[in-house]
C-alpha cells in the first residue's frame, strides 16, 4: 500500500498523465460497455439514412447523433465498438512483443557472449528497416488481416524491448545481490528470472504504455491501407480507409475516427510519461 501511495503521489504531480490516465479508464469502460452504450448495432445499414449528418447540422437527427456512412451505418456505434478492437490490439501487440522481447533480451543480457551477438544482429537487421515498411512487407506476405497486422506489429515493436531488457540486465548483473545469488548456488533459470528480472521491469513497464500507443497507430495505418481489419470491422482505421472518398462531401464519416484515434493515442502517451516519472529513481523529487 506505502509503495502504492509513493507511486501515485509521484504520477499525479503530472496533471497531463492524470488527464491521459482519466481518458484511458474511459475508453476502457466504453469497450467494456459497448453493448449497452451503442445506441445502433455495428454493422446495421439505415438505408433511409445515407451519408447524414450530425445532429447539429440541417438535415441531422438525434437517431444518429454523429451522422452515419456511405451505407447508412451509425458513426458513433461503429467508434464505440470499434474501442473495443482498438484496446484489443494494444493488449495483443504489446503482450507478444514484450514477452518475446523480454525473453530474448534476458537471454542476451545473461549469457552474453555468441548468444547476445546472434540475437543482437537479428534485431539490428530488424531496425534497419522503417518499422511501418517492414509491418506492411509482413502483412502482404501473411495476407490482409487483424490477426496478422497485429503479429506483423508485435515483430517490429520487438527489437525496442530486446535492447532495453539486454541493457538493464548487463546493469544488473555487476551488482552485489546478483554476485551474491551466484555463491549460495542460485539456478540460472531463477536467477534470471526471479532475480534479476524484476529489478529490471520498470522501463520495460514505461515502454510497453508507449508501444501500446504505437501499436494502435500502426493498425490502423494497415487499416486504412487496406491491409489490417477488413470491412465491415468496425476498426477506426478501417473506417477512415472506407470513407477517404467522402473527405469533402461528408465530413464527419473521416473526422470522427481520426479524432478517435488522436486523443487514444494521446492519453496514453500522457500516461506513459506519468509512468515514466513515477518509476524512474532518477526524475523522482525529493
Amino acid at each position: 500500500m506505502a509503495l502504492l501511495q509513493e507511486f501515485w503521489a509521484y504520477f499525479s504531480e503530472n496533471r497531463g498523465a492524470v488527464v491521459g490516465l482519466f481518458f484511458f479508464v474511459c475508453i476502457v469502460l466504453i469497450a467494456v460497455f459497448a453493448d449497452f452504450l451503442a445506441p445502433h448495432a455495428s454493422n446495421v445499414q439505415y438505408r433511409e439514412a445515407f451519408l447524414q449528418p450530425p445532429f447539429w447540422q440541417d438535415g441531422g437527427s438525434l437517431r444518429f447523433p454523429l451522422g452515419t456512412d456511405a451505407v447508412g451505418r451509425d458513426v458513433l456505434s461503429r467508434l464505440i465498438y470499434g474501442s473495443r478492437y482498438s484496446l484489443f490490439i494494444g493488449c495483443i501487440v504489446v503482450s507478444i512483443s514484450l514477452f518475446a522481447g523480454i525473453f530474448l533480451g534476458l537471454c542476451a543480457g545473461f549469457f552474453r557472449g555468441r548468444v547476445d551477438t546472434a540475437i543482437m544482429r537479428i534485431m539490428d537487421v530488424v531496425l534497419a528497416f522503417p518499422s511501418l515498411l517492414l509491418a506492411l512487407v509482413l502483412v502482404a506476405l501473411l495476407g490482409p488481416s487483424l490477426m496478422n497486422a497485429m503479429i506483423a506489429i508485435a515483430i517490429v515493436q520487438q527489437p525496442h524491448y530486446v535492447r532495453l531488457t539486454r541493457a538493464a540486465v548487463i546493469g544488473e548483473m555487476t551488482k552485489d545481490y546478483v554476485t551474491a545469488a551466484r555463491v549460495i548456488g542460485v539456478k540460472q533459470l531463477r536467477l534470471m528470472f526471479v532475480t534479476i528480472l524484476p529489478n529490471c521491469m520498470a522501463p520495460l513497464i514505461v515502454q510497453a504504455a508507449l508501444s501500446f500507443s504505437t501499436a494502435i497507430l500502426d493498425a490502423a495505418a494497415l487499416g486504412f491501407l487496406g491491409l489490417g481489419a477488413q470491412p465491415p470491422t468496425p476498426e477506426w482505421g478501417t473506417m477512415l480507409a472506407e470513407a477517404r472518398e467522402f473527405i469533402l462531401r461528408a465530413w464527419w464519416v473521416v473526422t470522427f475516427p481520426g479524432l478517435a484515434i488522436l486523443l487514444t493515442v494521446l492519453a496514453i502517451n500522457l500516461m506513459g510519461d506519468g509512468l515514466r516519472d513515477a518509476l524512474d529513481p532518477k526524475l523522482k523529487r525529493s
